[in-house]
C-alpha cells in the first residue's frame, strides 16, 4: 500500500494540541508522549468499529509518522484504518503494514481542497456528480454527513461497483 502523506496540521484533535505540548509538570519523556499518542489514534480507530484485530499503532512525534500493524477483514477497513491515522493532527505520514484478509483492489485517494464537494470529486473521479454517495459510504464512519469535509483531509475514492 506504501507510506501515505497528509497535512500535519488538519484532521482530528485527538492529542490536545501538539505532543509536545502535553507535557505535564512531570515533563513527560518523548517516547511516553509517543505511546500515549499511538494509544489515542489506536482508540480512535476502535470507535470506528471497523472489524481490525491485532492492532497496534507506533506514533514518531517529531516525525508525525504513524506505523499501524494488525489483520483488516478487507481492503477497505484497511483503507479507513489509513485515512483514521492519518487525518489526525499532528500527523503527517502513514505506513500501513496491515494484511488483509479478503484482499481486494485497492482505491485511489483525494486530498480535498477549498472548495471541493463531494459531487465535484464524484465528476473527477467517475465522471458523474452523482456518484458522490459512493465516495460518501466509503469514507463512512469518518464522514458523518456528505456536506462536512475539510481542506486537508484525504478521502477515499473506491472503483465504482460494478
Amino acid at each position: 500500500m506504501g507510506l501515505f502523506t497528509f497535512i500535519k496540521e488538519a484532521g482530528e484533535k485527538l492529542f490536545g494540541g501538539s505532543p509536545a505540548q502535553a507535557a505535564s509538570a512531570a515533563a513527560p519523556t518523548q517516547a511516553e508522549l509517543n505511546a500515549r499518542a499511538g494509544k489515542a489514534i489506536e482508540t480512535y480507530i476502535a470507535t470506528q468499529n471497523l472489524g481490525v484485530s491485532g492492532l497496534q499503532v507506533a506514533f514518531e512525534g517529531p516525525e508525525g509518522k504513524v506505523t499501524v500493524t494488525g489483520t483488516a477483514p478487507t481492503q477497505a477497513a484497511k483503507e479507513k484504518v489509513t485515512l483514521c491515522c492519518g487525518n489526525v493532527a499532528s500527523v503527517t505520514s502513514v505506513d500501513n503494514q496491515m494484511t488483509v484478509a479478503n484482499p481486494e483492489p485497492e482505491a485511489q485517494y483525494h486530498d480535498v481542497v477549498r472548495g471541493d464537494t463531494l459531487s465535484a470529486i464524484a465528476k473527477k473521479f467517475y465522471g458523474d456528480a452523482s456518484k458522490y454517495p459512493v465516495i460518501f459510504e466509503a469514507n463512512k464512519p469518518m464522514l458523518s454527513h456528505p456536506d462536512k469535509i475539510y481542506p486537508g483531509q484525504k478521502l477515499r475514492i473506491p472503483p465504482l461497483p460494478r
